[in-house]
């Protein structure tokens, strides 16, 4: 089992940034990705960015050039840095993880992002 608990979510005004954490734990051996999700209310949820082992990077096109993920593969953690955020971007951003063929979830953590 993999364990993963957000953090850093909450209101911010449209043009600001806000920095979120996931921070694994348990059997994180094997972990070959992880990333963050976003559910918007009445939406489904939708990729946000991903990183793999080896350091590839996935993002959606919403998000490019505004949010940069990375991995402290020591910490095992993975933060996702979201600048320029929109009124759009509202919604409970979810970590992931993948291990074994098995995806893990967090709990979620709001961001609400002011007009």
């Amino acid at each position: 089992q993999v364990q993963l608990v957000e953090s850093g979510g909450g209101l911010v005004q449209a043009g600001g940034s806000l920095r979120l954490s996931c921070a694994a734990s348990g059997s994180i051996f094997s972990i070959v990705r992880m990333g963050w999700y976003r559910q918007a209310p009445g939406k489904q949820r939708e990729l946000v960015a991903t990183i793999t082992n080896g350091g590839s990077i996935n993002y959606a096109d919403p998000v490019k050039g505004r949010f940069t993920i990375s991995r402290d593969n020591a910490k095992n953690t993975v933060v996702l840095q979201m600048n320029s955020l929109k009124p759009e971007d509202t919604a409970v951003y979810y970590c992931a993880a993948r291990r074994v063929g098995v995806d893990y979830w967090g709990k979620g953590t709001l961001v609400t992002v002011s007009s």
